[in-house]
């Protein structure tokens, strides 16, 4: 049985990944480790912990003699880096944490891999490394060959780190892999990002805050059709290469946001446009032609089906996030989304 490390496997695409990998590869036993930070919900692993192929440990990847420790007791042959910081927000308010996590701890877990024999390690990277693309030129997309343009702390930290993972291949010839994808949507997605907040905020029929006139346009994807790619990557994916990963689902955040009222049977006038984010990139289009030509690989889940699975799964599991809405939360959410006056 091969094992699997998976770093921030108690996020929304790390806890994802864990349970399609625990459902598709029976032969895989996956070591999760999280450092369980406010996006970090271990409550969300709840079913994987009773799993007899799922080991979970509380470590952060920036701490060197920990994760020595794990590669040296475990032996993963496969590592899959989830970790990250990762809401442009609070990059944008504390830039160094996400430097030290992205970077650095992307920098120790390669060290191991180097160190232990991994055969293979795959950064989980975003789209937004890209920059961003004109509202007016909807023929354009990001294509593997680009080059890096980021725009806020937070991608800009997620670009170092796949320079740094290629450099460690091209200088080490540690096996890698890198795939950049769109936005996700699904279950476990925590409430800061846009469509579990507006879910919540209409549900209990509050102000939806919507960035500038809401016409950024994102490329959406089923977060279990990301899970799908990564593993045909893992399985079938040429080391040092990058694959984008996108859904050709481009929609304007205002038009989620509408639709997430339709479903509630709320109104509009709950949408409040407020101060926009500095330097807030206008559209994000992924070109995923790469994964399809080489892996095969397209996505199955239509958006308008994946909506409302989506919704659903939040209006079943309310108290998972019930939980989290709290505390420092709440202050960090009056402070994000000063209404414009």
């Amino acid at each position: 049985m091969k094992t699997m490390l998976v770093t921030g496997g108690a996020g929304f695409i790390g806890g994802n990944f864990v349970y399609h990998v625990l459902k598709e590869y029976p032969d895989r036993r996956i070591v999760c480790v999280d450092s369980l930070t406010y996006a970090g919900n271990l409550s969300t692993l709840d079913t994987a912990l009773k799993n007899e192929r799922f080991v979970f440990i509380h470590k952060d990847i920036r701490d060197r003699d920990a994760m020595r420790e794990v590669f040296a007791e475990y032996r993963p042959e496969v590592v899959v880096n989830f970790a990250a910081e990762s809401h442009v927000d609070r990059s944008i308010v504390d830039p160094g944490l996400f430097l030290s996590t992205n970077i650095i701890g992307t920098q120790v877990l390669m060290d191991c891999c180097r160190e232990f024999g991994a055969e293979r390690f795959h950064q989980v990277s975003t789209d937004e490394v890209y920059g961003d693309l004109p509202l007016d030129r909807p023929d354009m997309f990001f294509t593997e060959d680009l080059p890096l343009k980021a725009s806020s702390p937070y991608s800009a930290s997620k670009a170092s780190a796949d320079l740094l993972v290629l450099a460690y291949h091209r200088t080490y010839g540690l096996p890698v892999t890198i795939s950049r994808c769109s936005n996700n949507y699904g279950p476990y997605q925590f409430p800061e990002k846009l469509i579990p907040l507006m879910f919540i905020n209409a549900l209990e029929d509050k102000p939806l805050p919507v960035y500038g006139k809401g016409e950024n346009v994102r490329d959406w994807l089923y977060v279990e059709d990301h899970c799908r790619a990564i593993c045909m990557i893992l399985d079938r994916g040429r080391s040092g290469e990058v694959y984008n990963v996108g859904g050709h689902n481009e929609m304007r955040n205002i038009d989620i946001v509408r639709m997430i009222c339709d479903y509630l049977g709320k109104p509009y006038s709950l949408i409040e446009f407020v101060k926009d984010r500095k330097g807030h990139d206008l559209r994000y289009a992924i070109d995923p032609a790469k994964i399809k030509r080489e892996l095969g690989w397209t996505p199955e889940t239509k958006f308008a089906d994946g909506i409302v699975k989506t919704l659903d799964w939040y209006l079943a599991n309310r108290k998972w996030w019930e939980d989290i809405v709290s505390g420092e939360y709440k202050e960090y959410y009056k402070k994000m989304y000063e209404v414009n006056k």
